[in-house]
């Protein structure tokens, strides 16, 4: 009779845990706006599970979207939120696989905080947030993944009008919490590397400028962010740099090997701080 208890057992969690992976989102290449399905080519483990993947959050475009006109549906790729998509998820999960001993998938997962998926995905990263159109309910979708120990990166945007747009959205998203510049000595910048002299990282196309949109507030790098109660970092802004164009041209050698090694090594610190916070 106990052996018989214990089959039955063993049988339905082996139901239960047929039943979680056939729910999972598999994963699914998206088309970007500099790259179509198959110009980067797929790894042989994107189907891997692993303890870490490059989640990378798709979102509708706002009032500020500079593709407005050949985004059709954001639920199909081809938008805002697929800027450097899939070039700079995948150069970058090859970097922490190198440098950490973190299990890394090197194919991106695609997140849609409608569908509820982000929970499986410890980190999240967003492109050009000061262009975005989070709405409500996702922004509640977002608060409650990164109250619940979450971390969300918030990338490439410049000057006042675009952080104006973000900060006005994020607000909602955690209005009892503030926005704070943090300091070089913060645990976040030395849990791998002893990030101290922190350099404003040019995106590919404004390298010539050395900053993006400076008319209005774009020169000079900040890196702020939003603490929940205990002081734990659940939000990480990169504001007027952009990181994801220095992992999607860190192989170029006329891409700053300065500005590629820093945000490369921000990346892998936010990486393990989110994993041990």
């Amino acid at each position: 009779m106990f052996w018989r208890r214990a089959w039955w057992r063993m049988l339905c969690g082996l139901g239960f845990l047929g039943a979680l992976c056939a729910f999972q989102r598999p994963f699914r290449e998206f088309t970007g706006v500099e790259y179509g399905i198959g110009d980067i080519p797929l790894p042989p483990d994107y189907r891997e599970k692993t303890e870490w993947a490059f989640a990378r959050l798709m979102y509708p475009p706002g009032p500020l979207n500079g593709y407005r006109g050949r985004d059709w549906d954001w639920h199909e790729g081809n938008s805002l939120w697929t800027q450097d998509f899939p070039r700079a998820d995948r150069h970058f999960s090859l970097a922490v696989r190198r440098l950490t001993r973190i299990h890394v998938r090197s194919a991106e997962q695609v997140v849609n905080l409608d569908e509820g998926d982000a929970y499986d995905w410890p980190w999240l990263y967003a492109v050009q947030v000061g262009e975005w159109g989070l709405t409500d309910a996702q922004g509640k979708a977002l608060r409650e993944y990164c109250l619940r120990g979450g971390f969300f990166m918030a990338d490439d945007f410049h000057g006042n009008t675009e952080w104006n747009e973000f900060s006005s959205r994020i607000h909602k998203a955690f209005p009892e919490y503030q926005i704070t510049e943090l300091p070089d000595d913060h645990p976040i910048f030395h849990t791998v590397y002893d990030l101290e002299n922190r350099i404003q990282v040019v995106g590919w196309s404004h390298l010539r400028e050395g900053s993006k949109n400076a008319w209005d507030g774009g020169k000079g790098a900040h890196w702020r962010g939003i603490s929940d109660p205990s002081g734990r970092i659940m939000v990480a802004i990169s504001y007027n740099s952009d990181i994801g164009d220095a992992w999607e041209w860190a192989d170029n050698p006329r891409y700053p090997a300065a500005m590629a090694d820093q945000a490369m090594r921000l990346g892998v610190n936010y990486i393990v701080y989110a994993m041990t916070h």
